[in-house]
């Protein structure tokens, strides 16, 4: 009979224990006793102006959701794409459509637009001149050394009839592109990145607007010519791989870069240098 207890007794301290282990692996889920969901870590490349600006101002409302956004900035066009790609980032937001476009053509990578968010535009600036009608014959002028963004400062060098393309409308164009060029300018491809540098070197430099606010330069006030907002195809997206573009953290953080409150912040931050694409 002790024995027949005994038995019973250990098998009923097993059952208990293996409860405890349950509740223990049920409890990782929530963050206190009352059922509150566990906080998920969202990790997101940005460029520092003005996304991981933008970022930083919505981290209250999502950590109110339950979303710890982990916010890693860079200043390169290259690594927030590789990382993404490699899953050492849940998501980015650094980047337009015509750009991302290309990485995955040219690189492989699988990457997908979650949503637009703000238009930054894209703008040549001088130290050297005033004015486009001060540029010299032969004068140095310096574009990104990427597809999309070197065509974009070609496209504003042919709207203002500086250059001529084979197609004034193709904002892949390439220096190869060029079918006229009257002021024999001497157009020379660098790193977006190096652009504020050129300013003491070339004559005329097109910068990325989130460069330009690093330099201290506000597209409205300091260019010298500039993009239209309207119809502008190069919003600044929320980027996401193939197979996380529906995760439910993934899309709190599209919705909440949509609220009225990030549409505010931004108008009030930039004052016209970067505009709500919504």
């Amino acid at each position: 009979m002790k024995k027949w207890s005994f038995a019973l007794l250990s098998i009923m301290l097993i059952a208990v224990l293996a409860a405890c282990g349950n509740n223990k692996d049920s409890d990782s889920g929530a963050d206190n006793a009352g059922g509150a969901p566990r906080t998920v870590e969202l990790k997101v490349g940005a460029s520092p102006t003005p996304h991981a600006e933008i970022l930083e101002s919505i981290k209250p409302e999502l950590e109110a959701e339950g979303i710890r956004l982990q916010i890693v900035t860079f200043n390169d066009y290259v690594q927030p794409n590789q990382q993404l790609e490699d899953k050492q980032l849940d998501a980015n937001f650094f980047q337009h459509q015509p750009y991302l476009d290309t990485e995955n053509k040219e690189r492989g990578f699988h990457l997908v637009a979650v949503t637009p968010v703000h238009v930054e535009p894209f703008a040549g600036y001088s130290k050297k001149i005033k004015s486009l009608d001060e540029l010299k014959d032969g004068a140095k002028v310096a574009i990104p050394n990427d597809p999309s963004n070197g065509g974009r400062g070609l496209l504003l060098l042919a709207k203002e009839g500086l250059i001529t393309l084979k197609d004034n409308t193709n904002i892949t164009s390439t220096i190869q592109d060029i079918t006229a060029n009257p002021k024999n300018l001497n157009i020379i491809e660098l790193d977006a990145a190096m652009m504020p540098r050129q300013l003491d070197e070339a004559d005329l430099v097109f910068i990325n607007a989130n460069y330009a606010l690093e330099a201290n330069l506000n597209p409205e006030k300091d260019a010298l010519l500039i993009e239209d907002l309207q119809g502008n195809p190069y919003a600044n997206i929320l980027v996401s791989r193939e197979d996380n573009k529906d995760a439910d953290a993934i899309q709190k953080l599209a919705a909440a870069l949509h609220s009225e409150e990030v549409k505010t912040f931004i108008k009030e931050r930039y004052q016209g240098a970067v505009e709500p694409a919504f």
